[in-house]
C-alpha cells in the first residue's frame, strides 16, 4: 500500500516534540524521516519490524519504577518513552471508546468476566472498567490482571486521576487499597492483580486466560518490543475462545501480528483525532495450543 500524503500521516497519539534516537538503517520513512518500519506509516508492512536502541533489556531500562514529567493539562508523559500516558483530549473517555465500546462492554459482563491489560500506567483503564461494571449492575466479581514493567508511585497515579472527577470517588476508595498492596486486590466485586516485569517474560508464564485483552503500551513507535510477533501469539494462547482485545493503534504490524496469532481483526474509526484503532477477536475455536504452557 502506498503511504499516504505527508498531510495524512496521523499519530497513535499527540507526541510530545523531542528527539528519538533509533538505530540506523537503509531505508527511512519519507514523511516522518524515521526508519522505514515507522509504525505510522502505513507503507511500513512492506519494511518489517521496527529497529530502535532501546530495549527494556537494557540495564539503562531496568528502573523499578516509571519516570515521568507533568503537562500543564495534568497529562503524565513517559520520559523513558517519550510519550504521554492517554489521550491529550481526554483520558476517560479515550478508555471508555477504545478498550471499554472496543471490547463490547458492558454487554459482555458476566461474573467472572477477566480482563487483561499491557501497561497498566495510571490505573486509569482499571478505574473506568469498575465504574462500568457497577454502574452496568453486573453481579458477581469482576477480574482484572495487569501487565507493567515499569509501575507508577501511588502518588502519581493519583494526581493522575485528580483531571476526572468521574472516577474521583473509585479513586478515592481504591488508592488506599493499592498503596498497601500493589500487586494484589480483593474486594467483593473486583480481583485485582498486578504482574510486573517485561511482558514477553511474564505472559507466556501466566495461568489466567483474557475475555478481553486492553493492549494499552505505549505507541508501537516508541514501544516496539510490547507489540511485537512472540508477544501477540503469547497473547492468543492465553486468550478465552471467542475473547477480544482492543488498541487505539492501527499500526500495520501490529495488525498483522495480531492476525497471525489468530485473532480476526479490523480496524475501526479512532478515538477523536485518531483515524483509526484496532480490534481483535478470536475464533470460537480458540487459539491453536502451546506445548510450552502448562492448561489455565
Amino acid at each position: 500500500r502506498a503511504p499516504r500524503k505527508i498531510k495524512d500521516h496521523a499519530t497513535d497519539r499527540p507526541k510530545i516534540p523531542a528527539p528519538l534516537t533509533v538505530a540506523s538503517t537503509a531505508i527511512h520513512c519519507p514523511h516522518c524521516h524515521l526508519p522505514a518500519a515507522c509504525a505510522f506509516w502505513t507503507g511500513a508492512a512492506d519494511h518489517g519490524a521496527p529497529v530502535f536502541t532501546a530495549s527494556l533489556r537494557d540495564p539503562a531500562m531496568q528502573s523499578q519504577h516509571a519516570d515521568l514529567t507533568w503537562r500543564d493539562s495534568g497529562v503524565p508523559v513517559s520520559t523513558r518513552f517519550d510519550d504521554p500516558y492517554f489521550s491529550l483530549e481526554n483520558g476517560l473517555a479515550e478508555t471508555a471508546y477504545v478498550f471499554l465500546q472496543g471490547n463490547g462492554l458492558p454487554e459482555r459482563f458476566a461474573d467472572g468476566f477477566h480482563i487483561a491489560e499491557l501497561g497498566f500506567g495510571t490505573g486509569l483503564n482499571l478505574l473506568a472498567a469498575l465504574r462500568l461494571w457497577r454502574q452496568s449492575g453486573a453481579q458477581g466479581r469482576l477480574h482484572f490482571t495487569s501487565f507493567e514493567a515499569f509501575p507508577m508511585q501511588a502518588a502519581e497515579m493519583r494526581r493522575a486521576h485528580a483531571a476526572f472527577g468521574e472516577i474521583a470517588q473509585i479513586s478515592a476508595d481504591l488508592m488506599p487499597r493499592l498503596e498497601a498492596s500493589p500487586k494484589q486486590l480483593s474486594l467483593p466485586d473486583l480481583e485485582f492483580t498486578l504482574i510486573e516485569g517485561d511482558a514477553r517474560e511474564t505472559v507466556p508464564q501466566w495461568q489466567g486466560r483474557a475475555d478481553a485483552w486492553f493492549l494499552d503500551g505505549f505507541s508501537p513507535a516508541k514501544n516496539p518490543e510490547l507489540w511485537d510477533a512472540a508477544l501477540m501469539q503469547a497473547l492468543a494462547r492465553r486468550t478465552a475462545p471467542m475473547g477480544t482485545a482492543a488498541t487505539y493503534t492501527a499500526a500495520g504490524f501490529v495488525r498483522r501480528n495480531l492476525a497471525e496469532a489468530g485473532f480476526d481483526v479490523r480496524r475501526i474509526k479512532g478515538f477523536d483525532r485518531k483515524r483509526h484503532m484496532t480490534t481483535a477477536q478470536m475464533p470460537a475455536a480458540g487459539p491453536a495450543a502451546d506445548p510450552q504452557s502448562p492448561p489455565a
